[in-house]
């Protein structure tokens, strides 16, 4: 597939990366030629300097025959444009754009085919917001991953001594939890990948994805570690869009506080929130922490522009008693170097967060849901299988008579309302919406032709 990405920033490099990966025909524009030579060096795609709402600038990034354009510039009026001139002057058959304003996104109509031509609308706000509540509902857990619309979860926990099932083979998890239908969809062990079978036993410390309905996520969990108490005080630091969407969505529910260094801001995020208590000071502060009752906090999240300033005040609010902390980090060496550690729960990475949501518009065969998991190097998809037994190679056909690619397992199968736990002898259905787990990210194109019917991929 032959994509332009306009823009060279965090989310624009980290889907350069992910797309360069598999085989795609790739063009990054940006205004500064520094940032293209270094996505230059280390990956095999093409560059052009220029403003992305130039007609001359994309028709040289190669706008003429382009599949798709994903506008991520750090302007959604450029983003916008973009798409505009690429849908009149080019034709571009996909086109993705970045909105962060919700001055915008509150008026859909601005973006139906008659006014801006934009296929799909990315805001990493609001992903990050429903990725963090996830997690909130879900205390104790690593990543909490919706498939088909939220009937099933994808939840990933580390496992600790004390755990029921740690020690033991996974087979008997059904007698642990009797009547619970759950999944284990895959292990990692001191960072390396473990494919799980019946006679698999858990050690304490391993990562554990499991799939199961949403309501039978806490018993599962349970099985694992022991439970953390329900979530009621939250604490968030920074009042940007993120803090500001996520206190809004959180204070008909919680206890939440918020705490903004701006007094503009300040006020503006006062006077929009109806229960959430504003706090004028700098989050790093112990003093402000101490007398916030920091050691009565169940969920500290950092949420501010700056990943630094979002590393030492999760560690501190960790430090004075803070049960779990959450810091937004946007450099993936910086979450790599976090996720190592013991002093931060959660490192939320907007860049993963909104890879997903992109990826389910450019995969190949019918692709519902993709969820990018340790850092980009696995994935979990929502394929649905269409077409019949002549036409495809997954419908009427037993798991264990489906060539999966090796790292490759099925995790569940949401059919009509029911959800459908996958064991060796569950046959796949027309429509089937199935639930994978993807170890080795590479071997996504053998998945998508699993998943093609006739002749797509001849």
């Amino acid at each position: 597939m032959k994509i332009i990405i306009l823009g060279a920033g965090q989310v624009g490099g980290t889907v350069a990366a992910n797309l360069t990966s598999e085989d795609n025909d790739i063009t990054v524009v940006d205004r500064e030629s520094q940032i293209l030579q270094g996505l230059q060096d280390r990956l095999d795609l093409r560059t052009v300097v220029g403003n992305a709402t130039y007609p001359a600038v994309l028709e040289r990034a190669g706008a003429d025959d382009a599949d798709m354009v994903i506008a991520v510039t750090d302007s959604d009026e450029a983003n916008m444009v973009a798409c505009q001139i690429s849908a009149t002057l080019f034709r571009t058959p996909s086109k993705i754009a970045r909105v962060r304003a919700v001055e915008h996104l509150s008026h859909p109509q601005i973006f139906a085919p008659d006014a801006l031509p934009i296929d799909v609308l990315i805001s990493p706000e609001q992903l990050v917001t429903q990725y963090v509540r996830r997690l909130i509902e879900h205390p104790g857990a690593l990543q909490v991953m919706d498939f088909a619309a939220g009937r099933v979860r994808l939840v990933g926990v580390r496992a600790y001594y004390g755990g029921p099932l740690v020690g033991q083979e996974l087979r008997t998890l059904r007698e642990h939890v009797p009547g619970v239908q759950t999944r284990v969809a895959a292990i990692y062990r001191r960072g390396s990948a473990i494919i799980p079978e019946g006679d698999t036993v858990l050690e304490a410390g391993d990562e554990v994805f499991f799939v199961a309905a949403r309501k039978n996520i806490r018993a599962v969990m349970s099985e694992l570690r022991r439970l953390d108490k329900p979530v009621k005080r939250i604490m968030l630091a920074g009042g940007g869009n993120i803090g500001m969407r996520l206190a809004k969505s959180l204070e008909t529910k919680y206890q939440v506080k918020l705490i903004e260094q701006n007094p503009q801001r300040c006020r503006a995020i006062a006077d929009e929130l109806k229960k959430t208590i504003v706090l004028r000071g700098d989050a790093a502060d112990e003093d402000l922490l101490l007398e916030e009752n920091i050691e009565n906090t169940d969920v500290f999240c950092a949420l501010t522009n700056d990943d630094e300033a979002n590393i030492l005040s999760a560690m501190l609010a960790k430090r004075r008693g803070a049960r779990t902390v959450m810091a937004l980090i946007n450099r993936a060496a910086y979450v790599d170097l976090i996720q190592s550690s013991d002093d931060i729960d959660v490192a939320i990475s907007p860049q993963q967060a909104t890879i997903g949501s992109l990826l389910a518009h450019i995969r190949r065969g019918d692709v519902a849901t993709v969820h990018s998991l340790r850092r980009g190097a696995a994935e979990a998809i929502e394929a649905i299988a269409h077409g019949d037994s002549g036409s495809s190679e997954v419908i009427g056909r037993r798991i264990d008579q489906i060539r999966l690619p090796r790292g490759t397992t099925i995790g569940a199968i949401v059919r009509g309302e029911e959800v459908v736990m996958a064991h060796h002898d569950t046959v796949i259905e027309p429509e089937d919406h199935v639930i994978l787990f993807l170890v080795d990210k590479s071997r996504l194109s053998d998945v998508e032709k699993l998943f093609s019917v006739g002749v797509t991929f001849l």
